[in-house]
């Protein structure tokens, strides 16, 4: 039996199970052939904080790696927006699931701007609150953090006028008609943004193989791009970026954006790669392009 980690919310749940599902088909094995095993992650406890003053994405793989690494489960799943850039050499990314819908949602209005003068905005990303206050500098920032049903139940009982979700994760949840989704001309997605990804121990070549036959190549490609340049950039949870990736034509296409945290700067690039690892020489042009000040967000 294949014991098969993930956090323990809603939405970490039905991911974990698409990758059973796709196991189990893929393999053509029986339905107790692989154990969903939830773990509770610093992530999903503290909940009161910007995951940015408390550790960064750490707090949603640290226990999971742990368990991986200790031999308590055999492969790990993940949201890879959540998954820190340099990762353990002894754990390997062996697959990721077809990526689903990388817009973000407006939760409480119809569109940006219908939204009232000087709204709060809900959020503790520094993407979104940067991209949010560059498209209306008269938008306030609260913080708000939780899962999908925490933050529309808080939009609700008016403790923001409005928040922002990932589109992938209402689908994955069923629930394709909550909130707006904000056009890619608008807001490019976080890197990463829509794909789900299976770790496993590095030295374990067995699952390691049994995982990568479930891996769809494009989304793999296109999210090893956007993890290329957020590498380049020494991008960490405090530095507003965002990044797509995508396959057009058979070709390899990035945009990219990084971000003052107040949105009165930014610098962007769109370019064709022929590897998704030339995503460092994007990073590097964004770099040169951008103010002392923008640079130093991204620890150069």
């Amino acid at each position: 039996m294949l014991r098969l980690g993930t956090r323990g919310s809603p939405l970490a749940l039905v991911q974990a199970n698409l990758v059973r599902h796709a196991l189990i088909a893929a393999h053509g094995w029986d339905a107790d052939e692989i154990e969903v095993v939830p773990i509770r992650t610093t992530g999903d406890r503290v909940q009161d904080r910007p995951l940015a003053e408390i550790g960064g994405k750490a707090l949603w793989t640290k226990e999971l790696d742990r368990a991986l690494l200790a031999g308590d489960i055999d492969l790990a799943v993940h949201s890879m927006k959540d998954v820190e850039t340099i990762r353990p050499a002894t754990i390997a990314i062996a697959a990721m699931l077809p990526r689903e819908d990388v817009r973000d949602r407006l939760i409480g209005a119809p569109a940006i701007a219908s939204l009232p003068q000087g709204a709060r905005i809900g959020t503790s990303s520094p993407r979104r609150a940067a991209q949010m206050r560059r498209i209306r500098q008269d938008l306030a920032i609260v913080a708000l953090r939780g899962n999908v049903d925490t933050r529309i139940a808080k939009v609700a009982a008016g403790e923001a006028d409005a928040t922002l979700l990932a589109a992938a994760g209402l689908e994955r949840l069923g629930r394709p008609e909550v909130g707006a989704p904000i056009p890619l001309e608008t807001m490019l997605p976080a890197p990463s943004q829509g794909a789900v990804g299976i770790e496993v121990r590095a030295d374990d070549a067995a699952t390691r193989a049994l995982v990568a036959a479930i891996g769809d190549r494009i989304t793999e490609r296109c999210v090893f791009a956007e993890r290329a340049l957020l590498a380049a950039l020494s991008a960490d949870c405090h530095s507003p970026v965002a990044a797509l990736a995508t396959i057009e034509d058979g070709r390899l296409r990035l945009r990219a954006e990084l971000l003052t945290r107040d949105g009165s700067e930014s610098v962007t690039a769109d370019r064709e790669l022929g590897a998704p690892e030339d995503a460092a020489k994007v990073a590097r042009e964004l770099l040169d392009a951008a103010s002392p000040a923008l640079r130093g967000l991204f620890g150069h």
